[in-house]
């Protein structure tokens, strides 16, 4: 099968709705403050992702690229972020790496969204000079490595072999020229994982979740022989920002994605560590059901819905949310204990440090 064939069995998967309706984001609550002290009009969403200054938390995502007609559904993309002053990463730009011919498909992005900020995208078995060329391709502010282990086995055509992973992302690290993240594509990330991507250098991390789109279902959808018993496979997006707590409060930048449906999702990642959360699946729905006009809509309702929870909590900017006493339960909170997670610091955490500050 070839590559344009691929990509486009893979947003239509994508855009299946799951029978497994679990979010881990519903077992997140808050603990509700009746004097915020603080105005809606108070509120900013201006934020820093390790070195970049974003004009707001949510990020759209990488998603697609790679064939004639994906190009499309990333102009709309990049339309919608320079309009909403939102950062954008594209989907893996390896099929332009093996193929020019597609190239345009990504570049898109870049010409409707010329002074944005724009994240570059390849796998973790990029040479340097492949990382370098996806960089260039779009005059990216930034660049994301991938990690789809999971994917690739259940892919048909995919990987068998992950030996120098680490190896691969410290060389390109030291070599590009723009800022790396390495990401997760819906699988999560462990605190082991993360410790070893800070010390090869990286300092920007997606935790890429379970709980968005499933990308083990989505390859056993195109699959002959599906193993559907590895559907749930990995962390969601909640036990993996748990994971990452120590890390987050010793200065990496975490990102959370997989599963973010609403603005109060992205107050829930916030609260739980996260510089900023990326949206990608409820994008993709939104781009290829809607106008530009009602996902520019859909945008603002997200970013409106972040405020309410923000004011109501009494936090005036995105860096107070992680000082916020949050409730983890359920399942996600059983799991966080048997990791030796410390729920109760996170349930206790004071309000007065910043609630008439």
């Amino acid at each position: 099968m070839d590559r344009s064939t691929r990509k486009m069995d893979h947003i239509r998967h994508a855009l299946e709705k799951s029978d497994r309706p679990f979010n881990s984001f519903d077992e997140v609550s808050f603990v509700p403050t009746s004097l915020p002290n603080i105005g809606y009009q108070e509120i900013t969403l201006d934020t820093d992702l390790a070195t970049f200054r974003l004009g707001s938390p949510i990020i759209i995502n990488a998603m697609t690229g790679g064939a004639e007609a994906t190009t499309q559904i990333n102009q709309k993309l990049a339309i919608i972020a320079r309009e909403k002053n939102l950062a954008i990463a594209v989907g893996s730009q390896m099929a332009a790496l093996r193929d020019p011919s597609v190239a345009e498909s990504y570049r898109v992005v870049r010409k409707e969204h010329p002074a944005g900020i724009v994240f570059a995208n390849v796998g973790a078995e990029a040479t340097v000079e492949q990382a370098q060329a996806a960089v260039n391709m779009l005059d990216a502010d930034g660049l994301q490595i991938h990690l789809n282990v999971m994917q690739e086995l259940l892919m048909p055509e995919g990987d068998r072999d992950f030996r120098g992973y680490i190896d691969n992302i410290q060389a390109i690290k030291e070599s590009v020229d723009v800022p790396v993240m390495v990401k997760e594509v819906g699988f999560g990330m462990a605190k082991e994982t993360i410790q070893r991507l800070t010390e090869v250098g990286i300092s920007i991390i997606d935790v890429g979740g379970r709980g968005g789109t499933n990308f083990a279902r989505v390859e056993n959808r195109r699959s002959t022989r599906p193993l559907s018993m590895f559907e749930d496979w990995g962390f969601t997006t909640v036990q993996s920002l748990l994971e990452a707590q120590v890390f987050s409060q010793a200065g990496v930048s975490i990102m959370a994605t997989g599963g973010i449906r609403h603005g109060l999702d992205v107050l829930k990642a916030l609260v739980l560590g996260a510089s900023a959360a990326g949206i990608a699946g409820e994008l993709l729905r939104l781009v290829q059901t809607s106008t530009v006009e009602e996902c520019l809509v859909a945008v603002d309702e997200w970013h409106h819905q972040l405020r309410v929870g923000m004011t109501a909590l009494g936090l005036r900017k995105p860096q107070d949310c992680r000082r916020a006493p949050v409730l983890v339960s359920g399942i996600t909170g059983f799991q966080a204990r048997l990791r030796g997670i410390d729920l109760e610091m996170l349930a206790q955490r004071d309000f007065d440090m910043f609630s008439h500050s």
